[in-house]
């Protein structure tokens, strides 16, 4: 468990930030900038939970928040070369999994998409759309990431499904698609 006695330690005043494992990177670097993505997707998230209210909704994104922590521990836990590290704290395939039944079961009463749809309708689907704007946003920082440094495969995986279950779910909180905003391609011209 975490304990946390004094939030500011000064030892990133210089410019870098510890990993887990105690090397320090760049706050610039692309690792970092891909835990921080991912925290200010968390935070979307927590936006989208409030308009959403008291519902099974919010009680799944809640359970996503927490495996958002672990994601950005995950990425803040660099993979040693040739050693087994069951001490690190890793996204599993289940994870992913558990999105995708989530997804699944949501489309299942769905209209399937005759349009594009514009990220609103209901202010909670407006809010959950905005958290998948800054998930894709995550998920574009980690696979940056991953292309300089190995990162756990089902990290990215996590990312990728999680955006596809926030668009579901925007579309099951604006009454199953009844009340999507489609897009009319050129009819502003």
């Amino acid at each position: 468990m975490v304990k946390l006695n004094k939030i500011y330690t000064r030892t990133g005043d210089a410019g870098t930030t510890g990993l887990v494992d105690g090397s320090r990177l760049p706050k610039y670097a692309s690792r970092m900038q891909a835990v921080g993505d991912v925290d200010e997707a968390n935070s979307a998230i927590g936006l989208a939970i409030l308009a959403i209210g008291k519902a099974t909704e919010a009680d799944w994104l809640t359970v996503i928040q927490n495996d958002l922590f672990d994601l950005g521990a995950d990425l803040a836990t660099p993979i040693p070369e040739g050693e087994d590290e069951p001490w690190a704290l890793r996204i599993l395939a289940s994870q992913v999994q558990r999105l995708e039944e989530q997804i699944d079961a949501m489309n299942e009463s769905l209209a399937p998409l005759d349009s594009f749809i514009l990220p609103g309708g209901s202010p909670a689907a407006a809010a959950v759309h905005l958290a998948r704007a800054v998930t894709r946003r995550a998920e574009r920082s980690a696979t940056a990431a991953a292309a300089e440094a190995a990162l756990n495969p089902q990290a990215l995986a996590y990312l990728n499904r999680l955006s596809d279950l926030l668009f579901v779910l925007a579309r099951r909180l604006n009454g199953n698609g009844a009340d999507d905003v489609k897009w009319v391609p050129g009819a502003s011209r």
